[in-house]
């Protein structure tokens, strides 16, 4: 029998937890079941998730994003509150882990793509590890990027051009990360990808000479989840499922 217990603490110790100061609480945020025999992985701990993942028989739900984060008011009613009712009234647990699985080498968000965006030896420039960047085994056209993100991420990414150049060096950051776009400028990066845009990059992008491309925030940022949950899925012998629900965000 695998028990809640060894996975939660399987995975606070693979991703480092404790040396992040993070929004919300990383692993356990709500326990239920003890014996696990069946885990689903998702984004975002929405109702639609929980509901499917009560629907396929879940013991656990493992998430990068749950509950409780800083500045969030804290009583359990309306949506957070019809959320935990019904992650109760189907006995599963909910567990999340968020800037762990950003930043992890192996299993990370920005690790894994890189690894899609086809990019050799991707790696993170700063400590915290939330800006990577790496060279392309050979420079493309900005269509021909374009094209490759969506290939992955299943949605049309949005250019702010920087200039007409091709793309040799490249940094990212998945999910909310336009902030790092001027970072990444001043590393001498062609090109900047992370999920979410803000009205300022546009200006950004063409006086800085760098080309921005947001690729979704939930759409860059499903891969570190069905990493962890496949691992989980091979070192304890569970079921995993991935269950994705599409955001356009």
């Amino acid at each position: 029998m695998t028990t809640l217990t060894e996975i939660i603490d399987y995975c606070d110790r693979r991703l480092d937890i404790s040396r992040f100061d993070d929004y919300c609480p990383n692993g356990l945020q709500l326990e239920a079941a003890e014996e696990i025999t069946s885990i689903v992985t998702g984004v975002t701990a929405s109702l639609a998730l929980v509901e499917a993942a009560a629907a396929a028989g879940a013991d656990l739900l493992l998430v990068h994003h749950g509950y409780f984060w800083k500045n969030e008011a804290a009583p359990l009613t309306g949506m957070k509150g019809r959320r935990i009712q019904a992650l109760y009234a189907s006995n599963m647990s909910l567990a999340a882990y968020h800037l762990p699985l950003d930043v992890h080498f192996e299993l990370g968000n920005n690790a894994r793509l890189g690894a899609l965006l086809g990019c050799t030896d991707p790696r993170p420039l700063a400590e915290e590890g939330l800006l990577w960047g790496a060279e392309l085994a050979s420079a493309l056209d900005l269509g021909a990027l374009l094209t490759r993100i969506l290939a992955f991420t299943g949605r049309e990414p949005l250019l702010l051009p920087g200039g007409k150049h091709q793309v040799r060096r490249l940094a990212w950051c998945t999910g909310g990360a336009q902030s790092l776009l001027e970072k990444a400028a001043d590393l001498g990066f062609d090109a900047f990808i992370t999920g979410e845009v803000s009205e300022a990059c546009f200006h950004i992008a063409a006086e800085r000479g760098i080309h921005f491309i947001a690729a979704g925030h939930h759409a860059t940022e499903r891969y570190g989840i069905q990493a962890l949950g496949a691992e989980l899925e091979g070192k304890f012998n569970i079921k995993h499922e991935f269950i994705d629900i599409p955001s356009p965000v």
